[in-house]
């Protein structure tokens, strides 16, 4: 599996521990950028990076990184094909790819711990989505949403 991280100037220091960690486990990773804290590095850039990836199929998950985690999701989301959610706990970090099919992890840098998000990537890392029935339907109504634009 490839994994595209990317961050905001909020994240960076997030961003590359989560490259780091990554790496030391095995993973490809694709760095997809920010890297000054101090800059005004927007996060509907590093989205639109991340996404794009995803879309154009370079990589198979992301974890993007923002303060909040927030507003790199409702970017990302915007991204044809991608499915972004904002996990800031271990069910959600689960959940969120096994019912949902997320294809990307928004953490927020100032709501979690560097440890904890270390963790939540891992947690939505290794789980992949169930494919059951009731789930497929439910991303194909995402999916025809996404269509209607």
């Amino acid at each position: 599996m490839v994994v595209g991280v990317a961050a905001d100037h909020a994240g960076v220091a997030l961003r590359e521990l989560v490259l780091a960690h990554l790496r030391r486990r095995g993973l490809e990773t694709l760095d997809l950028g920010g890297s000054d804290p101090d800059s005004g590095d927007d996060y509907p850039d590093r989205a639109a990076d991340i996404g794009e990836a995803i879309a154009d199929g370079r990589i198979e998950a992301g974890v993007l990184v923002c303060g909040s985690g927030a507003g790199a999701a409702i970017a990302a989301n915007k991204i044809h094909g991608v499915r972004a959610a904002v996990c800031h706990d271990s069910f959600t970090a689960r959940q969120s790819r096994e019912d949902d099919d997320a294809n990307i992890i928004c953490l927020g840098s100032r709501i979690v711990a560097p440890e904890y998000a270390l963790e939540l990537v891992d947690r939505f890392i290794d789980s992949q989505f169930s494919g059951l029935e009731r789930h497929r339907r439910r991303v194909e109504k995402i999916r025809v949403l996404e269509r209607r634009g």
